[in-house]
């Protein structure tokens, strides 16, 4: 029970210092973007999208990653479950002497 007090005061402060970052820099920026076109955009905002930029291929190519492994597992166990059930009992007369 304490570490989850604690993964949670974790993330209180985690949020509150992001909190506190965004509405210090709340200014606008100008992003110049391709040929003449400008656009004026929050800090934040603009952090914010490129955190989400980078950090999604790198998610959805770790969820792909879990998923094939996870089939390549559930195929695993269903070949090594087919052939035990398979097999044909040992009749009780025909079992070997020791």
């Amino acid at each position: 029970m304490p570490m989850q007090f604690l993964k949670t005061l974790f993330w209180v402060l985690l949020a509150v210092l992001i909190a506190l970052f965004a509405s210090r820099n709340w200014t606008d920026v100008p992003l110049n973007l391709w040929g003449d076109i400008q656009v004026d955009i929050k800090i934040p905002v603009l952090l914010l999208a490129m955190f989400l930029l980078g950090f999604l291929p790198t998610f959805l190519i770790e969820r792909a990653r879990l998923w094939t492994l996870r089939r390549r597992v559930e195929a695993q166990e269903r070949q090594q479950t087919a052939p035990a059930t398979n097999r044909a009992p040992v009749p009780a007369d025909e079992s070997p002497a020791i």
